[in-house]
């Protein structure tokens, strides 16, 4: 029997899996703090649900990635503290960030954890690695939808530039 054999969660883990597990724990880390932040700053009710479940999934992400980070001998990455609350009307309108630029923000963060997890994905050699991630993708392109569709409901989205007149073919 090899090392790679029977049950996937008793196989060693890999360095680029340990890498992918400490910096995606990093990064859901990082995401926590910076939705909270945004929390104080949106306005519309909507968008902040959209930051709670980011928040929500990045707790779980974190905490799943540092369970297997942990059973495996490896320190994961420390929690940032936590973050005061703040009230809307408190923070100086220059100093603001919009509804617009946090749903921008939001969108352009869970596209780049769908890439993530495809590549965490594609070098993982053990399944239960790479079907975490796959769980992960799979809610990220949810939460990417759902922020795709709040951004074209209030008009928030700034599309880039679309061909409206097509040019004729010529056939040769």
């Amino acid at each position: 029997m090899g090392v790679l054999d029977g049950n996937s969660k008793q196989q060693p883990l890999h360095y680029g899996e340990i890498n992918d597990l400490w910096s995606f724990s990093m990064k859901a880390k990082g995401c926590i703090s910076t939705n909270r932040a945004f929390l104080n700053h949106a306005e519309d009710k909507e968008l902040k649900g959209v930051l709670k479940d980011i928040i929500n999934q990045a707790e779980l992400e974190a905490s799943e990635c540092d369970s297997i980070l942990i059973a495996n001998g490896i320190v994961p990455f420390p929690a940032w503290p936590d973050r005061p609350e703040a009230k809307f009307e408190d923070i100086p309108v220059g100093a603001r960030f919009s509804d617009q630029e946090i749903a921008a923000m939001a969108g352009a963060d869970t596209s780049l954890g769908l890439v993530a997890c495809s590549q965490i994905m594609g070098m993982s050699i053990r399944e239960d690695i790479g079907a975490l991630f796959g769980k992960y993708h799979m809610t990220k392109a949810a939460l990417g939808l759902k922020i795709l569709k709040m951004c074209k409901d209030k008009g928030w989205i700034v599309p880039p530039p679309l061909q409206l007149k097509r040019p004729e073919l010529v056939e040769v």
